[in-house]
């Protein structure tokens, strides 16, 4: 008995060990500032803003992926097929563009170098809070064990600022301790992932939007299994681009002159009949603003056709048609079309917003965040202090006799 004892303890005190080590990553991980975040300001302005204005529709429309995942070099793959194997299989479905999101890791371009995108996922936090960076030439190793505050989020999103073109949050539903309600005060980022695959509402990007936090939509794979096909083409994004190069693709994600999908699984498990039906989707043929009036028209029927504003609140609706418009009123700060069709496919258009344009060419506004220089001392020394006694715990664990 005395044995078993011994190994008993021994667990305990390598548990023990475990746990604090945990906690002490926990600790020095969480070093942020604390933010003053602005309270919510809704668009408002005679003016409304339309993200498909000037559009050239001699371009329209190239199917994209933005959030694919491919085997890398090294031991930590979350997918099993290199990059020139999941080109391949996308370009099967109608993909032009396909750029590359590994985690913390720029990945090269399979075979032509001229359509390389600078772009990775950054984030390997327990909560998941992930972001995809856009152009930058250096991935940013830092990131939060657990950033469960929101300005450790916000702090996340500044420091990839500074060398980055733009910024999408990824998948928010999926994020654990992300409440919709923090959308209120987060900025600093352009683009939101729609649609994570449990839901068809997107109340997370009307939560920004209701505050005043204006980004456009995008709907990803987020691809890792390639082979199966629940996984693949799946969702996607429709661009208005000259050119699948990046100057071009940037030039389009910062206008805005594109729209989201949400694709069915055809064929469940048919491959056939799944490249066979995405290559007749259904599709967007004229958008835009008149006067007030929003409008939209598609290129078959939808079930329904909705209009959501502020507070994920449905403003209008239009069953067994293939067309929409809306008239803002004056105390709707925004406007985005969703669109529902009879096999299960769903379009997102990106918002209308209100904004004034004698002093702005566009509704974005980074909101100003300034630190909080006596809570944030507060809150790193009380981290600085749990450390030292973690610190303590674990020696007095490891030495003692």
């Amino acid at each position: 008995m005395s044995g078993l004892k011994k190994v008993l303890k021994l667990v305990c005190k390598g548990v023990g060990a475990l746990l604090l080590l945990l906690c002490m990553l926990f600790l020095v991980t969480s070093v942020s500032p604390i933010y003053d975040f602005q309270p919510a300001k809704p668009f408002s302005g005679a003016d409304i803003f339309n993200p498909y204005a000037d559009m050239d529709t001699t371009h329209c429309w190239k199917r994209a992926n933005f959030h694919t995942h491919t085997r890398v070099d090294g031991l930590f793959n979350e997918c099993p097929y290199w990059p020139d194997e999941v080109y391949r299989r996308l370009e099967k479905f109608g993909y032009e563009v396909v750029t590359f999101s590994n985690h913390n890791r720029l990945t090269q371009h399979p075979f032509d170098p001229a359509l390389q995108v600078n772009l990775y996922e950054h984030g390997r936090n327990i909560l998941k809070f992930h972001k995809l960076v856009f152009g930058s030439t250096r991935v940013l190793q830092f990131d939060h064990f657990c950033p469960f505050l929101t300005s450790q989020k916000q702090f996340q999103l500044d420091l990839l600022g500074r060398d980055a073109d733009i910024i999408q949050v990824n998948h928010p539903l999926r994020t654990k301790l992300f409440p919709a309600k923090q959308f209120a005060w987060l900025s600093g980022y352009r683009l939101m992932e729609l649609d994570s695959g449990r839901s068809t509402e997107n109340a997370y990007w009307d939560s920004a939007l209701t505050a005043g936090h204006y980004s456009f939509g995008l709907a990803n794979d987020d691809l890792h299994f390639p082979d199966q096909s629940k996984r693949i083409a799946v969702r996607c994004n429709f661009l208005c681009t000259p050119s699948v190069h990046y100057e071009d693709l940037l030039q389009t994600l910062r206008r805005g002159a594109f729209y989201a999908m949400r694709v069915p699984d055809y064929g469940r498990g048919d491959w056939e009949e799944k490249y066979r039906m995405n290559r007749h989707l259904p599709a967007i043929e004229t958008i835009g603003v008149q006067d007030q009036t929003i409008y939209a028209t598609f290129s078959v029927p939808a079930d329904s056709i909705r209009v959501i504003g502020a507070h994920h609140t449905t403003l209008a609706v239009a069953h067994q048609t293939a067309s929409i418009d809306y008239t803002l009123q004056s105390d709707d700060p925004y406007a985005r079309i969703t669109a529902y069709f009879p096999q299960g496919e769903v379009i997102y258009t990106n918002p209308f917003a209100r904004y004034d344009a004698s002093v702005s060419d566009s509704p974005f506004c980074d909101s100003a965040h300034p630190i909080n220089y006596p809570l944030t001392i507060l809150f790193n020394l009380a981290l600085l202090v749990l450390l030292i006694s973690t610190l303590w715990a674990l020696y007095k664990l490891v030495s003692k006799r």
